[in-house]
């Protein structure tokens, strides 16, 4: 989780906008020239990727795609989550699969209450998991198996925050911190110079607990996200479980890594990197993470019952 720093010398040129989308929090800052109010068009931004993306909303596009509905023609939300997904599906041997969709909503990290989890059950969900077995084609996905679904969670709020910051620049609005659920893109700078701050959470011991912050990062044309398993799980007979499912097992991953922090050029990209950082553990993520170009990370790890911290 990731918490800002806004601080104003200029508050007559300062715009801000704070509210909810896709389940959690936005907030946005920027400095205009004009000081223009672009609170409608963000809100169309946000509705227009809801009704696309949702697992909440039954008519949204994916809910009709993961239920068959034929007469579905994609838009350019859907076909760029499934590339993204597809891309971070590839790079990571398979541990981040968009097709994970019935894995998670079992263990009750969806829009519906989970089940006890047994071997069978795991089994038997698994094969209705595998981002080979799907495809886009002439607009429409194409599955081997009716039962798959689809789950852009992992790529959508990065997305997001992404496309508020394409819209600002393309109104020549430079210097802005957009925050989409904790993915955040900053450009520019504040009118001072000052570059933007951001806190790296440190790990919690439940969800529940209050929020600490283990590094405080500047950012400059950059785009950052943190992925954590100690504030989404849920716990089945007294065991906690992280929301990171690794869908060649069925359950939940588990290795020593607390958080992974991404930093590169792309907060969608981004997003997916902090995600298959959970899912492959600390050796694995380091291997990925030095095969790409402009990318930093910065990994907070548990060792021997000793919490430590890595810059990559």
């Amino acid at each position: 989780m990731m918490c800002c720093f806004l601080m104003s010398c200029d508050s007559e040129k300062k715009q801000q906008f704070f509210g909810t989308t896709q389940g959690s929090y936005y907030s946005i800052t920027y400095y205009d020239k004009e000081n223009r109010d672009f609170g409608r068009e963000f809100d169309s931004v946000f509705v227009e990727i809801e009704k696309t993306l949702s697992l909440w909303d039954e008519n949204s596009m994916i809910r009709k795609v993961n239920r068959n509905d034929t007469t579905v023609i994609l838009n350019q939300i859907f076909i760029d989550n499934f590339n993204y997904a597809m891309r971070a599906a590839e790079l990571s041997g398979g541990y981040f699969d968009p097709t994970v969709g019935p894995l998670v909503a079992a263990w009750g990290f969806h829009y519906k209450e989970g089940m006890t989890m047994t071997p069978e059950i795991v089994d038997s969900l698994r094969q209705m998991v595998g981002y080979k077995k799907v495809k886009i084609e002439d607009g429409r996905v194409v599955k081997e198996n009716p039962n798959m679904t689809l789950d852009f969670n992992a790529v959508a709020q990065g997305y997001t925050t992404d496309k508020i910051g394409e819209f600002l620049l393309s109104k020549g609005v430079d210097n802005f911190l957009v925050d989409v659920g904790g993915e955040i893109m900053a450009r520019g700078n504040k009118p001072n110079g000052d570059l933007w701050k951001v806190g790296i959470e440190k790990p919690a011991e439940n969800k529940d607990a209050a929020r600490i912050v283990q590094e405080i990062v500047e950012l400059k044309d950059k785009s950052i996200v943190t992925s954590g398993n100690y504030r989404k799980y849920v716990e089945q007979d007294g065991k906690r479980y992280s929301h990171s499912l690794n869908p060649m097992t069925g359950y939940p991953s588990e290795n020593n890594l607390l958080s992974a922090t991404i930093i590169c050029d792309n907060t969608a990209w981004a997003d997916c990197l902090a995600s298959i950082c959970m899912l492959v553990g600390m050796e694995k993520a380091v291997e990925i993470i030095e095969t790409q170009d402009n990318v930093e990370a910065f990994f907070i790890y548990e060792e021997n019952g000793e919490v430590f911290t890595m810059y990559n």
